[in-house]
């Protein structure tokens, strides 16, 4: 018993050393009931990723073990290295244009694709260098921060209201669903449920929420029990360095600088949005509404995006889902570590992971939503000139069905405003310069 205790104190102080988890306010238990939750709400993308590059022509089992260690790579390093409970895998959106842009609309092969996320990463990797990135996220006012932060809480519950039919096509833009179906009423049950514990303040409410609601539905035959427990992985040698044989013309072509440039748009202010909300919602931004130790984070995305290509995957970006985690208490870089090492198991263990229905993460993207939200509170909504570029960035963030159109259109309303009402001295360089980058990009790129 003696050196079980030394043992146990041995492997805190470890960690303690590692994550400075006292100096977060945040433990051990409470770091991994949080990686093990934003796992479990994002854990679609093992199964939504690789039927989305099939429809290109890749091997949809090389996809999945590609995503798998793409995410536990850029993963890990935003855990060791920024020391940030934020969880990265290949990001929604970008896949569905590597398949359905540049591959079926394009007539571009996969491997040109990959190609194109590679240069990406690499390009990334180079302006995190050089801190563009990071003088672009300092250079966002503390009230658009709260605004993404708000507007990322609608656009996860959208999210999660779209991926169980509550909300679908239809009407005049969309419409309710069958609030009838049995699997409609599945997720308002783990709606109640889950804030019932939530309430109650108790620990791990999220987690339990989870699957107590993914069990019911399996009890009930309303979803799909797991098919076994373990499987062996599928090999990556259908779809690892295939942009090798991509030709040097096509490299060079109009078309790659059109498709790297939308890769590259669409991933740095999906990862800006994201960082700054996530920081926000958990109180990481210092007294300047910056982000500490931001070039590390920024540096998992461009790695995970490059080495990730390697392997046979689209871009990697911050998954907003983390937000699952950090309002279960997550507060440092073990919690994304504890979720990296999920994804790397979850290779052996796909049948189970997989078996996590969207009925069960829904209550968990909604009630985060609801958290998020509340950062309205600190915007000055009697001051027009912030009031009305927050309400934008908030607003077309879950109508326009992505965190980088809701920031560019906050940023480019509030640069505006400003000018046009004299306060232009007000406003940063920088946002001047983007926000005339964004409107040519509207011009001739939309």
């Amino acid at each position: 018993m003696e050196n079980s205790n030394i043992s146990k104190s041995a492997g805190n102080g470890i960690l303690e050393n590692l994550f400075k988890l006292s100096l977060h306010e945040t433990d051990m238990k409470r770091e991994l009931i949080a990686g093990i939750t934003t796992f479990m709400t994002m854990a679609y993308i093992l199964v939504v990723n690789p039927l989305i590059l099939g429809d290109a022509g890749m091997d949809k089992g090389a996809v999945f073990v590609a995503t798998a260690l793409s995410a536990a790579l850029a993963t890990f390093i935003m855990g060791f290295f920024a020391n940030y409970p934020f969880v990265l895998a290949p990001g929604m959106g970008l896949n569905a244009f590597f398949a359905y842009g540049v591959v079926i609309n394009m007539g571009y092969s996969w491997q040109f694709a990959l190609t194109a996320v590679l240069i990406e990463g690499i390009i990334f990797i180079l302006l995190t260098f050089f801190n563009v990135r990071e003088k672009i996220i300092n250079a966002i006012p503390v009230f658009l921060k709260n605004a993404v932060t708000a507007g990322i809480g609608l656009f996860i519950a959208f999210i999660g209201l779209a991926n169980v039919g509550m909300i679908q096509a239809g009407g005049a833009i969309v419409t309710l669903g069958d609030m009838k179906s049995p699997l409609m009423i599945l997720t308002l049950f783990g709606i109640i449920f889950t804030s019932v514990l939530l309430v109650k303040n108790v620990k791990g409410s999220f987690l339990i929420g989870m699957v107590v609601t993914s069990v019911a539905g399996m009890v009930l035959g309303l979803v799909d029990s797991p098919n076994g427990f373990m499987s062996t992985p599928p090999s990556l040698s259908p779809i690892m360095m295939a942009f090798k044989n991509v030709p040097v013309a096509d490299i060079f072509s109009f078309d790659m600088v059109v498709v790297v440039f939308t890769f590259l748009f669409v991933d740095l202010f999906d990862t800006i949005g994201c960082l700054v909300g996530l920081a926000s919602k958990a109180n990481m931004l210092d007294e300047k509404g910056q982000l500490p130790r931001a070039k590390q984070a920024l540096f998992a995305d461009a790695i995970g995006t490059t080495v990730g290509a390697m392997m046979g995957t689209s871009t990697v970006t911050t998954f907003v889902e983390s937000a699952s985690g950090i309002a279960e208490g997550g507060r440092t870089g073990l919690t994304a570590v504890v979720a990296g090492f999920m994804f790397l198991i979850s290779t052996l263990f796909a049948p189970v992971f997989t078996a996590i229905p969207a009925q069960a993460t829904a209550p968990v993207l909604v009630l985060v939503g609801v958290m998020m939200a509340s950062s309205v509170l600190r915007i000055d909504f009697e001051n027009f000139t912030e009031a009305i570029p927050a309400f934008l960035t908030i607003l077309m963030m879950p109508l326009a069905y992505s965190i980088a159109e809701g920031l560019v259109f906050g940023i480019v309303s509030y640069t505006l405003i400003k000018l046009f009402t004299g306060k232009g001295k007000e406003v940063q360089i920088s946002l001047y310069i983007l926000s005339f980058l964004f409107i040519l990009k509207y011009a001739f790129m939309a």
